[in-house]
């Protein structure tokens, strides 16, 4: 079983930075593939990042590609979104989300937070 536990969002003004975390109690961190997932108010939740097992491959969604950067310490069992140049189109709630590979549907994790809110004001 692996359990993930979201933290680092916040409040921040357009134009900011936050830097979220995503600590895993288990063993097998290394072994995962971890993605970020975001879910706006009324909207469906869409895929961020993704990253693979080693943390040699990344992928993003186009709107946020050269903003956003994901990134994964195996010996800490946390995987992070470095996030920068934020808007208030980027207010969601952010959550990770394990599994074998790093895909961009939701459902293909096999385990997920409970996530965070990053609010992003004008």
């Amino acid at each position: 079983q692996v359990q993930l536990v979201e933290s680092g969002g916040g409040l921040v003004q357009a134009g900011g930075s936050l830097r979220l975390s995503c600590a895993s109690s288990g063993r097998t961190f290394s072994s995962y593939a971890m993605g970020w997932f975001r879910q706006a108010p009324g909207k469906e939740r869409e895929f961020v990042a993704a990253i693979d097992w080693r943390g040699g491959s990344t992928y993003y969604i186009d709107s946020v590609k050269g903003r956003f950067t994901i990134s994964r310490d195996n010996a800490k069992n946390t995987v992070y979104l470095q996030m920068n140049s934020l808007k208030p189109e980027d207010t969601a709630v952010y959550s990770c989300a394990a599994g074998g590979h790093p895909r961009t549907l939701y459902d293909d994790y096999d385990y997920w937070g409970q996530g965070t809110q990053v609010t992003v004001s004008s």
